[in-house]
């Protein structure tokens, strides 16, 4: 690529950014498009992925354009403390959806209803493709592609299948709602088409996915602490599934 930076500036405004070399090493490793990678130094970050991936370190030698580091500054406002940056195309929506109607389903979806904070979010989305989830639905206003969930989800968007959808939307299967007052989970064996839905971290389950759900579930916590953190809540969820259900190794 002759100029990196023509290239990001074409591309940028449709793209993906991934930001941090986390973020391009677990989009490659996922078979993501890139478009342009960036590097203020691109000796020492194929030596991070030497040592750390050195199963994508022959596409990133391909892939990776150095620039100076007030060039990356221009491109990405905040850059990541790797200095690594690349823009990805989007997967397709029909395709996402596709997966997440599909039938019989080997792993739940993970449901957060109306969130509102993006780190959570992003952090959500790095457990559910830990977990090797079908994906993760998003209901309300928060974009589940902002580069702030992005970089939360260290790029693994491109292991699971992530979109907004309301919650008429929903894909098929018998969904398992957190709440309070729901049946203790430690007594429950989630299914693996289960829909898995969490309420926002302030205001709890929607009117209308508590319409919604098949079954309200609850996990154990010590009396008078307010709630978990939505992330947390997530992984000890799907940790639970991954632990009575038939979960990949």
């Amino acid at each position: 690529m002759n100029d990196p930076v023509r290239a990001w500036h074409q591309c940028a405004d449709a793209s993906v950014l991934l930001d941090g070399f986390h973020a391009l090493k677990h989009a490659v490793r996922f078979q993501a498009r890139i478009q342009v990678a960036v590097t203020t130094d691109r000796r020492a970050t194929l030596e991070l992925a030497d040592e750390l991936a050195p199963d994508v370190r022959d596409a990133l030698d391909g892939l990776l354009e150095e620039v100076p580091e007030a060039t990356l500054k221009a491109l990405v406002p905040r850059p990541h403390p790797t200095a690594v940056a690349a823009l990805a195309v989007r997967p397709s929506r029909a395709a996402n959806l596709e997966t997440l109607a599909r039938t019989p389903r080997t792993a739940p979806v993970v449901v957060l209803d109306n969130p509102r904070n993006l780190g959570n979010a992003g952090a959500v989305i790095r457990l559910a493709a830990g977990f090797g989830a079908t994906g993760v639905v998003m209901t309300g206003t928060l974009d589940p592609w902002h580069p702030t969930v992005v970089r939360g989800g260290a790029g693994l968007h491109f292991a699971t299948a992530v979109e907004r959808l309301t919650v008429a939307e929903l894909p098929p299967g018998p969904v398992f709602a957190l709440d309070p007052e729901g049946e203790d989970i430690r007594g429950l064996k989630l299914p693996d088409d289960a829909v898995l839905a969490f309420g926002s971290e302030r205001s709890g389950l929607s009117p209308e996915l508590r319409a919604r759900a098949d079954h309200l579930v609850s996990l154990p916590m010590r009396p008078q602490v307010s709630s978990y953190n939505l992330a947390t809540s997530v992984a000890m969820t799907l940790f639970h599934w991954s632990a009575t259900g038939s979960a990949p190794a």
